[in-house]
């Protein structure tokens, strides 16, 4: 019989297969990517934070995401790297924890705030008279604390239904910690855990698709409809919500092929363990040069400020 495992429990990351000679590439793969994650995030956030034209609803909804973005690839990337670097493989309980919760924080948050800015963008295109009433300060305020409130409660009640549970393994099969991960080492079947989770990921991921959907098919509707009169509405209305959906497609696609992957077997597990990080590497690196290249304020915003910084230094 197997002995549940007592306090201070470590486990080891199973990580991927390094071949010989590859560790430094793959280092510096994964710096870059975080690097890049870094950089065009923190220059996203730090653009709309300064710029008193920016402090609307839409931008403070993208530093939301942006917020969300960081914490996703600050969670994995560090301990990738240093995974990488140094072989390190040991991961302390409380840490594993921790990890598992904020990538799974990132997980549910980034589709309830892609949700309110779908709501932001279907008031300012189909009441746009009505849009500074509608979207007022509190209102703004109500939408980013419960995207993040939901996120974090449904994550907080996944965790506390297994925060007792024995475990009889120490050796986590994956790339990073997950709730799924650590309760495979658990030393009885865990069904309240694992019914809850899928109703949590279904109930999610199926409203803010819903919401989405919804949000789009009006607004396409009412450009469709004013844009008869004026072609001008119709091309500023998609040029306002292109980035928000291609970002929410991104993530989603990303997801899908994690799915998709488990389902063949003949896959190697390095290429499945790739793709399960494929949602917190892509995303995190591409949303704000999507969001830099298609909101012509925020470009010319981040154009102008740095334009400024170096004339300056001059």
């Amino acid at each position: 019989m197997v002995m549940p495992l007592k306090q201070p429990i470590v486990f080891e990351l199973e990580g991927f297969y390094v071949p010989p000679g590859y560790s430094l590439l793959l280092f510096f793969l994964a710096l870059f990517n975080y690097m890049v994650v870094l950089l065009g995030n923190g220059v996203v956030l730090w653009v709309i934070v300064i710029d008193r034209s920016l402090h609307r609803p839409m931008f403070v909804l993208v530093c939301n995401l942006v917020v969300c973005d960081l914490l996703g690839a600050t969670a994995v990337l560090p301990r990738l790297m240093m995974h990488f670097l140094t072989g390190q493989k040991r991961i302390a309980y409380i840490l594993a924890i921790a990890q598992a919760f904020c990538v799974h924080t990132y997980g549910v948050a980034v589709q309830t705030i892609l949700g309110a800015m779908a709501y932001d963008r279907y008031i300012a295109v189909c009441e746009p008279l009505r849009y500074h009433t509608i979207m007022t300060s509190a209102r703004l305020c109500l939408c980013c604390t419960l995207a993040w409130l939901v996120a974090l409660l449904c994550i907080a009640v996944l965790f506390g239904l297994h925060m007792n549970t024995p475990l009889c393994g120490n050796i986590i099969r994956h790339v990073y910690c997950s709730n799924r991960t650590i309760l495979n080492l658990a030393c009885s079947p865990t069904p309240s855990n694992n019914i809850y989770g899928l109703s949590m990921s279904w109930s999610v991921s199926t409203g803010i698709f819903l919401i989405i959907a919804f949000s789009y098919i009006r607004i396409l509707h009412a450009s469709v409809k004013r844009g008869r009169s004026d072609s001008s509405v119709r091309s500023k209305a998609f040029q306002t919500c292109t980035s928000h959906l291609v970002v929410y497609l991104l993530f989603e696609i990303a997801s899908v092929i994690i799915i998709v992957s488990h389902r063949f077997p003949s896959v190697p597990q390095n290429i499945k363990k790739f793709f399960s990080i494929l949602f917190i590497i892509v995303p995190p690196a591409i949303n704000p040069i999507i969001y830099g290249l298609v909101s012509k304020e925020l470009q010319g915003s981040i154009i102008k400020h740095f334009t400024f910084q170096v004339c300056r230094k001059r």
